[in-house]
C-alpha cells in the first residue's frame, strides 16, 4: 500500500488511513479533527491526512472547548491518551470516529457507548486500530525484505 509519501509511514497513523481506505472513506474536503500531538501518532496521522486532501486541525487535552472543535469534524481521530474524553454528544452526526486510544478496562479516548449513536463509522478499543497497527508493521517489514532479497 502506498500512502503517497517517502519511506515508512508510523504505524498506527497508517493502520488508520488503512481504515478509512477500507471503508471508503475518502477523505478529500472534509474537516479532520486529530485530538492527540504525539510525534508517533498524533502528528503523523494529521500528516497522512494532509496528504490526502483533508483539512486537519490539531487539538489536545488543553484546547480550549474542545468539544466545539470536535462538533466541526467529519473525520475524529482520538489521540490524547484520557479515557472517554470525547463524549457522544461531541461529535457531528454521521462523523467517521477512529479511537487510538487504549486505557486499562479496555476503554478508549472516545466513550463509544454514547458515541455510536452519533457516528456512522466508529472502531471500537479493542480490536479497531491496533490490529491495523500490526498489520501495517508487518507490511513494511515484508516489503521491505522483499526489496532487499530483490523480489
Amino acid at each position: 500500500m502506498s500512502f503517497g509519501l517517502p519511506g515508512f509511514v508510523s504505524c498506527t497513523p497508517g493502520g488508520i488511513v488503512r481504515l478509512l481506505d477500507e471503508y471508503d472513506v475518502d477523505p478529500a474536503g472534509r474537516r479532520a479533527v486529530v485530538a492527540g500531538r504525539s510525534a508517533i501518532l498524533g502528528k503523523p496521522a494529521g500528516m497522512l491526512l494532509l496528504a490526502r486532501d483533508a483539512t486537519v486541525t490539531y487539538c489536545h487535552s488543553r484546547t480550549a472547548d474542545l468539544p466545539a472543535a470536535v462538533r466541526e469534524a467529519g473525520i475524529v481521530v482520538a489521540a490524547v491518551g484520557r479515557p472517554r474524553l470525547i463524549k457522544g454528544q461531541d461529535l457531528k452526526p454521521g462523523a467517521v470516529v477512529i479511537d487510538a486510544g487504549y486505557h486499562p478496562g479496555n476503554v478508549g479516548d472516545v466513550d463509544f457507548g454514547s458515541a455510536v449513536e452519533r457516528a456512522s463509522l466508529i472502531t471500537p478499543v479493542p480490536g479497531g486500530v491496533g490490529p491495523m497497527t500490526i498489520a501495517t508493521l508487518l507490511e513494511q517489514t515484508v516489503g521491505t525484505a522483499a526489496r532487499q532479497l530483490g523480489a
